[in-house]
């Protein structure tokens, strides 16, 4: 991981996360563009375009994370899917 004085923030290049530990937790028959997560050593997570593994990366908290799968789970991101 090359991260500039420790500091890992949202936005960041998420080539300087590393290319090690990016897993497709959902990935489907969408032609590769999925996307991708990182666990981070302080506990949050690391999102990125897995079309896109040197852009942007958007870092959540493991509560922001779990507040979003339990949406999911409660159906409140359905509107988001294509019908």
């Amino acid at each position: 991981m090359t991260i500039v004085e420790g500091t890992v923030y949202n936005g960041m290049p998420a080539s300087d996360l590393g290319e090690q530990g990016w897993e497709r937790p959902w990935s489907g028959p969408n032609g590769g563009q999925c996307v991708e997560t990182k666990q981070l050593a302080d506990g949050r997570v690391a999102v990125r375009q897995s079309t896109d593994p040197a852009g942007p990366a958007l870092i959540y908290t493991p509560e922001e994370i779990t507040a979003f799968v339990a949406g999911v789970k409660r159906g409140l991101a359905d509107h988001l899917t294509a019908h």
